[in-house]
């Protein structure tokens, strides 16, 4: 049976990467939600058929989803505001929320699968440093940031209309994506510009964990074929400190490694400072109060469950660090040395 493919968000950083990956096979028909009037470089030379539409506006969703009836069709839903900022965005609110409502309401009307895209940050942290594995009963007041509230909202949305009506789904929680094919500029590749170019002078003492986007993506494909209903799937890496994510990218440009680590107290005095230098600047900031929550002397999630039921693989993060690099100058995103 035809397998058709919509992927909304499609030409953001997780999305293309998704359609990269997707039209490797031949028999995928794939379509594109995109916003209207935006940037579709990340796109350009993809097989995919282009849609304009909204999320947050239900009545331009209808064509994307005018499909043959005996077609089996996927909806990876990436679409989403990543928001780091201190201040209430409502916009963040419509499209995670509203926007993740009306999508449910259209897989439903077509009886497709759902695969939607979550993140790590709507699961509450261990305070013992102990490994995240995956939970089903999300409470926005459990975890920290406007974003992180949207997704634990919505993934509780996603269960409920599960067991109450049926709905074909399955939840992906990505940890912190890195890797080629940012065409925005998502707050890992704005550090990898601003270290590569010689802005940053100094880090802050913590870490996350990062996985390849490329390896994410294999992942949320891998949920539309292999992934069961109801289910939750943690689609992580491992942790790695900002100094060795720096080192790493010295040691692939043979350049000076970074030797000055700022207390933790100080990067947050002047989170405010810096979130307003980078709004002047119309730039992603590389840290405000909320980012700096998120980083961690150590942190763990365990992607167990996804390798064992979706096949999950990683690569190395000095190939995906390696890869990302070459990437940015190949763009003209960072200079060559």
């Amino acid at each position: 049976m035809k397998k058709i493919f919509i992927i909304t968000g499609a030409g953001g950083f997780l999305g293309n990467n998704i359609i990269r990956k997707l039209q490797l096979n031949e028999e995928n028909e794939i379509r594109a939600l995109v916003l209207p009037g935006e940037n579709l470089k990340s796109l350009e030379g993809l097989r995919c058929r282009i849609f304009s539409g909204d999320v947050t506006k239900i009545q331009t969703l209808t064509e994307i989803f005018d499909t043959p009836k005996n077609a089996d069709v996927f909806v990876i839903h990436c679409a989403a505001v990543v928001y780091i900022g201190s201040r209430y965005n409502a916009k963040v609110y419509d499209v995670n929320v509203n926007g993740t409502k009306n999508i449910i309401d259209k897989v439903l009307e077509r009886q497709a699968k759902l695969v939607y895209v979550c993140s790590v940050h709507a699961i509450p942290e261990s305070n013992d440093n102990s490994t995240v594995t995956e939970i089903y009963e999300f409470d926005p007041e459990s975890v920290e940031g406007q974003y992180a509230k949207t997704k634990a909202e919505t993934a509780n949305y996603v269960l409920k209309t599960v067991r109450e009506k049926n709905l074909n789904a399955c939840i992906v929680f990505p940890s912190g994506i890195i890797g080629p094919y940012d065409f925005g500029n998502s707050h890992t590749t704005q550090l990898f510009i601003d270290f590569a170019d010689g802005r940053l002078k100094a880090c802050v003492k913590g870490g996350y964990d990062f996985a390849d986007v490329r390896d994410v993506a294999d992942g949320v494909i891998n949920a539309c074929l292999a992934g069961k209903k109801g289910e939750c799937y943690i689609l992580s890496n491992r942790f790695a400190s900002i100094k060795e994510l720096l080192d790493m990218i010295s040691e692939v440009r043979k350049t000076k490694k970074l030797t000055t680590i700022l207390p933790m107290w100080i990067a947050k005095f002047t989170a405010p400072l810096s979130e307003l230098y980078y709004s002047i600047l119309k730039q992603t900031p590389l840290y405000t109060k909320y980012s700096l929550y998120t980083l961690k002397p150590y942190c763990s999630f365990s992607n167990e469950k996804a390798k064992r039921e979706l096949g999950f693989n990683n690569r190395d993060l000095r190939e995906t660090v390696r890869d990302t690099v070459r990437w940015l100058e190949e763009n003209n995103r960072i200079k060559k040395v």
